[in-house]
Formats: structure tokens, C-alpha cells, sequence
């Protein structure tokens, strides 16, 4: 039994890494064939008669791990310095905008005409509203290099400020100026951390010379992120400092601080360390979809109602994205496209708590937002070519008005 459960996983790990080579070919995301085969294993397991434990408790904790090391992975391939100011001002413009004002317009809707309470309307409203990292990144490995940074930057932004929003409006029931004081004071006190952890784990990084040295700092990276979380945190924030600070040693060496850390050394061991943190990376996000696919309930996907909404929710979604970019000057091709749900929709979801589920906000509801969206960006995708711009030349996405 164990025997056969060792040979399942690592096929299904096998299979997990064909389609994840191969969907630069196809440009079908390898989330969506990911969770069709975990329903397809799913089927397979009540056919044969196999008994298996309730698994949705890992859940949870194998999409914190897999967002954790998405972002790291992402922000440690992103160069920054000044030149960098205007496309991260982008980005944040382009993250929060719609993530605000469409959040807003959901949760108005289900107060005036569904009676449902704002604050209520508002927590379940903005997990809909965020992209996927974990799923943009990989998708735009083929784009320019420019739109490949500006949609890492955009998509780890929208995570990072879609948790913020959540825990702020799940933690407080009324929203004061005591309250928003408190909040900024969080953030103020998760940059100092971020900092302080950033410096402390880097020396870690370029003193420890024992043969395992990247287990332990990955550890510490899920620990720091764990108790940062615990205290209401927006613990993101510290794995997006990490990750830019060790993928910009180069640029900061001639600072004092950074100079003690020996960076030519540290170099080095960085990228190792990326290319360990890129292969747990691509195990856990497997893993976590694999498994979201194999708790999917098909007779309640189908649902017609709820397609209604979910065409909905990603038409006003994507329409708000193609008048945004329009506005700011930006490609739209193919940018548009590049703005799918996941990880991070799952992960609010799943920690929204029990007196705030709306019934109709339900799993297969997210589940077909996260699809339609991953099929609207795979299609655009196949039929957008990039121009070929010189990688030399200004990044158009990070253009403003």
C-alpha cells in the first residue's frame, strides 16, 4: 500500500512537471490540467474502492508554503534600483485600483440588493479581485523581459496588498480612525521587521558552511512569515524585501552594511539558493492544486447559477483591466490577458471565518473564477505575439500618463 502510494505521487509529480514544460507550447496553464487530474485521481480512488483520509486540512498550509516561495521566487528574478520607481508605481496603481473599486462595487451590490451586511459583502468581495502570482508569474515566462518584471511586480503586489486588505477588514469590526492608525502602525512595524530578518538571514546566508545551509534559511523565512501572521501582520511584505534585497546584491554593494556580508560570496550562494527555492516551488504549487482539484465537488461547478456570476465577476474584472490600461497608456495586448485567479483567492477564502460565508460565494464558485480567468489569459495568450522589441528598450509597461 505505502509502496503504491510512493509510485502514484511521484507520477503525478512527473506528469505535474510535462505539463508545466510544455505549456510554453500549448499556452494552456499548467493549473488548469493540474486540477483536472487531481478530479481525474479523485474518480480513479472512488472506482478502485480506495479508502482515503480527509485531506482538505492540507490545504490550507501546503497554499501558505506555495505562495510563500512563488513570491520569494519571483522577487528574487526582479533587478531594482531608481530606474525601478516608476514601473513599481505602476504596478501599484494597476494592483490596487481594481482590487479596490471592484471589490467596492460587489460588496454594494449584495448590501442594497441582497441585504447582506458590507462588512460581510466586503470580506468575501475581495478575494475575487486579486491576481494570482502563482499563477501569472509562470504564465508570462515567455513575455519580453519588461513585461515579464512588470507582471511580476503587479501580481505580487495584488497579493500582497489583497491580504492586507482582508486581515484588515476580518480583524476589525469597525473601521475608525483608531483602527486605519493601527493598521499603518502594522505596516510600519512589518517593514522594520522585514529589514532587520532580511539582514540577519542574508548573514546567515554568507556565514553558515556546513553542507545544509538552505534548508534552515527556508525554514526561517516560513517561521518569520508564520508569527508575522500570527500578530495580524502582512507578513508578505517581508518575503518581497528578502527576495529583492538578495536578487540585488550587486547593486547595493558598495554600501557599508552590505560590504560585511561578503556579497561576491553571497552571490554565489544565492543563486543557489534560487535554484533550490525555483524546484520547491514547482513541488508544493503541484502538490497544493493536485489537491485542490481532487476536493472539487463537479456536480456543484456545474451549476448554472453560479457560472452566471462567475462570467460576471471575471467580465467586469477583465473590462475595469482593459479600460484601466487604455487610461494609462499601457499595452494592452498582452497584458489584458494577464490577470488570472488562484492562489491567493483559495487561501482568503479558506480562511474566511464561518459567521461571514455567503452561501452563494462557495467553493465552485471560486473554482470557476480561477478557471475562466486561467482559460481568458491562456487563449489571449496563444493568439498575442510579442513584437520583437529590444530588450534594451524602455519598458512600455511601466509608462504613465
Amino acid at each position: 500500500m505505502e509502496l503504491n502510494i510512493i509510485i502514484t505521487i511521484c507520477f503525478l509529480i512527473l506528469l505535474a512537471y510535462v505539463f508545466d514544460i510544455t505549456s510554453a507550447k500549448t499556452k494552456v496553464p499548467s493549473v488548469i490540467l493540474l486540477l483536472v487530474l487531481g478530479w481525474v485521481v479523485k474518480e480513479l480512488s472512488y472506482f478502485i474502492g480506495l479508502d482515503l483520509p480527509n485531506l482538505e486540512p492540507a490545504l490550507p498550509i501546503l497554499g501558505t508554503i506555495g505562495l510563500i516561495l512563488i513570491v520569494l521566487e519571483g522577487t528574487l528574478e526582479l533587478p531594482f534600483d531608481r530606474s525601478k520607481f516608476k514601473i513599481l508605481r505602476t504596478s501599484v496603481i494597476m494592483a490596487l485600483i481594481p482590487l479596490v473599486l471592484l471589490s467596492a462595487g460587489l460588496t454594494l451590490y449584495m448590501h442594497m440588493y441582497l441585504g447582506i451586511p458590507w462588512r460581510t459583502s466586503l470580506i468575501n468581495a475581495v478575494p475575487l479581485f486579486i491576481i494570482s502570482s502563482a499563477i501569472a508569474i509562470p504564465g508570462s515566462q515567455n513575455l519580453l523581459p519588461h513585461r515579464r518584471e512588470f507582471v511580476t511586480y503587479e501580481s505580487s503586489l495584488s497579493d500582497i496588498l489583497g491580504v492586507i486588505i482582508f486581515n484588515f477588514f476580518v480583524i476589525n469590526e469597525v473601521v475608525s480612525f483608531g483602527s486605519i492608525g493601527k493598521f499603518l502602525l502594522e505596516i510600519g512595524l512589518m517593514v522594520l521587521i522585514s529589514f532587520a530578518a532580511t539582514l540577519a538571514l542574508a548573514f546567515l546566508l554568507s556565514k553558515i558552511r556546513h553542507k545544509i545551509k538552505f534548508l534552515p534559511i527556508i525554514l526561517l523565512i516560513l517561521m518569520i512569515y508564520a508569527i508575522s501572521k500570527i500578530y495580524h501582520l502582512p507578513a508578505l511584505i517581508f518575503i518581497m524585501v528578502f527576495g529583492l534585497f538578495l536578487g540585488n546584491l550587486h547593486r547595493l554593494n558598495r554600501m557599508s552594511f552590505v560590504e560585511g556580508l561578503k556579497p561576491k560570496v553571497l552571490d554565489r550562494e544565492v543563486e543557489k539558493f534560487r535554484e533550490i527555492n525555483g524546484e520547491a516551488t514547482f513541488l508544493v504549487r503541484s502538490l497544493f492544486f493536485l489537491l485542490f482539484g481532487f476536493l472539487i465537488d463537479v456536480q456543484a461547478l456545474l451549476r448554472p447559477d453560479l457560472l452566471k456570476w462567475s462570467l460576471i465577476i471575471c467580465a467586469a474584472a477583465f473590462s475595469f483591466r482593459f479600460v484601466q490600461l487604455k487610461i494609462m497608456r499601457m499595452e494592452v495586448i498582452p497584458l489584458l490577458f494577464i490577470a488570472p485567479r488562484g492562489l491567493i483567492t483559495i487561501l482568503l477564502y479558506l480562511s474566511i471565518p464561518a459567521a461571514y460565508h455567503i452561501a452563494w460565494i462557495n467553493k465552485a464558485l471560486i473554482v470557476q473564477v480561477i478557471i475562466i480567468s486561467a482559460l481568458f489569459m491562456s487563449i489571449g495568450l496563444l493568439f498575442s505575439k510579442d513584437d520583437p522589441v529590444s530588450e534594451t528598450e524602455e519598458p512600455s509597461a511601466s509608462r504613465t500618463p
